[in-house]
């Protein structure tokens, strides 16, 4: 069992990574994290192998996803986020590191990829709030378009409409930001 622990909660910086990018908040990944771990640890008798524990907790953590985009939609921002201000202070007026974070053990294709997934969430951060989520839970998540509807409460022709939109606008934004540098 303590063996089983180590490996879940090993799998921790993995499943924040993608939360946060899921949920574009540092606060709710953390709280999606952290439920995910609990519902493995607690249904730890479940896990049969017929998958690796982090295939296993990626897919409760999909779920404590959906609900946390679900929550958020019920719930009204009040203030900015004071994280959001400190990440901001971290680059300058033009979108560039401040100070330089330290230098990984990185071959060119690792940074290549990192650069793109960066302009990737810049751009998805330019998207409008329901067209990100809808654009995020179909291609990333993999829900179809009846589950994001029931989800968001939007009708089918709309959620259509707001992926074509999230489609074009990431495209333009990818062909300006990655494509042609």
């Amino acid at each position: 069992m303590d063996q089983f622990r180590a490996k879940v909660e090993g799998e921790r910086p993995y499943l924040l990574r993608y939360a946060s990018l899921q949920l574009r908040d540092r606060h709710a990944a953390e709280d999606a994290v952290q439920e995910t771990l609990l519902a493995a640890l607690d249904g730890a008798a479940s896990f049969g192998a017929r998958a690796s524990v982090r295939t296993w907790l990626v897919g409760i953590l999909k779920h404590k996803i959906v609900d946390a985009i679900r929550r958020s939609s019920r719930e009204v921002a009040l203030a900015p986020d004071d994280e959001l201000a400190d990440v901001e202070r971290a680059f300058d007026e033009r979108g560039h590191w401040k100070e330089h974070p330290p230098a990984w053990n990185d071959p060119e294709g690792a940074l290549e990829q990192q650069q793109f997934f960066e302009a990737l969430e810049q751009c998805l951060a330019r998207l409008p709030a329901k067209a990100s989520k809808v654009f995020l839970m179909r291609e990333h998540l993999g829900f179809d378009t009846e589950d994001i509807c029931k989800e968001l409460g939007i009708t089918q022709s709309n959620c259509w409409v707001l992926l074509y939109r999230a489609r074009m606008a990431l495209r333009e934004c990818l062909q300006a930001r990655w494509f042609s540098r």
